[in-house]
């Protein structure tokens, strides 16, 4: 049996994040410790210490399962599957809903998994890309129309977007479930960026609540700024299909570790006050980041990022990675070349979710005026 693609993503990553001095290619927020998480929450460590490293409920523990319901406005707690990562959401859905030759339509660029999984899985794979038009990434919603077909097993989207920061508006949002609907697939929403609104869009309804033939994915690691705890969750409201979900997931975590669970109920009790600051942290760097590329405009096109903590922007070099390659190696600054993500050889990922953001720009920027590209 083949195996499975490289993962490009995380592969890079795996060399460069905990080597380069300056990184700013990350799709995190800025995190906690297990202590200030507790002190935010009224948590103890007490409580965490005393917990028996027993197993847990494979569907996840209720009373986690009900402050992740209260999220939504229309999620029953057994809707809900808790995770033993949020990637394992992307990896539970691919194997329960596709067999080989369905047909999938994916968002593109991407987080590699959202493609590669349907991809290794031998599907019928069309890509609905986010398109570069007139200074904007932009949707184009006749294109997604014109790739549904009756045959369309799976959709697979992720707003707001990893990695070009497009949020489509109330309208537009409403006009692709809609068409996903009328196609009769299935829907996969990866809204794990969602609550970091920052530009003139406003929050979109979770899919969970609007779509009943949908897998939504969220999680702590992004808006709440929480990557190490590795705590996620699938809204499933399908029955039939949760418990095939429930059946694959016996073949990878089985049940979600107990500390994580402790943990990840806490930081849910206080996930408005998590995403708030870190919200507010993603605004100012944006600030920065825009005079940044004001005053580059020779290297790069500027491509705004309406919500979440990463942008997509364009670089003028012959090659993103052959740049970013020498820029992590030679001169410890990580930014994401778009290959890993399915777009070429053009553009960069940035990331404005961590504290030292302003640090590492600041020695971008000195490495820039003082280099010729």
């Amino acid at each position: 049996m083949p195996g499975y693609q490289t993962f490009a993503t995380e592969e890079y990553f795996a060399r460069y994040e905990f080597a380069v001095e300056h990184l700013l290619a990350a799709s995190n927020c800025e995190t906690v410790s297990i202590r200030e998480l507790l002190g935010m929450s009224g948590g103890s460590l007490d409580a965490i210490g005393d917990l028996r490293l027993g197993y847990t409920e494979p569907q996840g523990a209720e009373s986690l399962r009900t402050a992740i319901a209260a999220q939504y406005e229309d999620v029953e707690p057994a809707h809900v599957v808790i995770l033993g990562s949020p990637i394992e959401g992307i990896y539970l859905t691919m194997r329960s809903v596709l067999d080989p030759g369905d047909e999938v339509v994916v968002l593109a660029p991407s987080y590699d998994a959202l493609r590669t999984l349907p991809e290794d899985l031998q599907c019928d794979v069309r890509y609905w890309y986010v398109e570069e038009s007139d200074g904007a990434w932009r949707i184009d919603l006749d294109a997604l129309s014109a790739l549904l077909t009756n045959e369309t097993k799976l959709v697979v989207l992720n707003f707001p977007h990893n990695p070009t920061g497009y949020q489509p508006t109330l309208r537009e949002f409403e006009q692709i479930l809609g068409l996903v609907s009328e196609s009769g697939a299935w829907l996969y929403h990866d809204e794990i960026f969602r609550g970091l609104e920052h530009g003139d869009r406003p929050r979109l309804p979770s899919a969970a609540d609007r779509f009943e033939r949908s897998l939504v994915l969220n999680g702590l690691s992004k808006t709440h700024g929480l990557p190490g705890l590795r705590a996620g969750w699938l809204i499933v409201r399908d029955a039939n299909l949760r418990a095939e979900v429930l059946n694959t997931k016996m073949y990878t975590s089985i049940c979600p570790p107990a500390p994580i669970e402790y943990l990840a109920e806490q930081a849910v009790r206080i996930a408005g006050r998590l995403a708030e600051r870190n919200r507010d942290l993603v605004r100012q760097n944006l600030a920065l980041a825009e005079d940044f590329f004001d005053r580059h405009r020779s290297l790069f096109r500027y491509l705004q990022p309406l919500a979440g903590p990463v942008g997509l922007m364009g670089i003028n070099v012959p090659s993103a990675h052959d740049y970013c390659e020498r820029l992590a190696s030679e001169h410890s600054i990580m930014l994401l070349p778009s290959g890993s993500l399915g777009l070429g050889d053009q553009h960069v990922r940035i990331g404005f979710g961590l504290a030292d953001f302003a640090n590492s720009l600041a020695a971008y920027d000195r490495h820039l005026i003082g280099v010729t590209v």
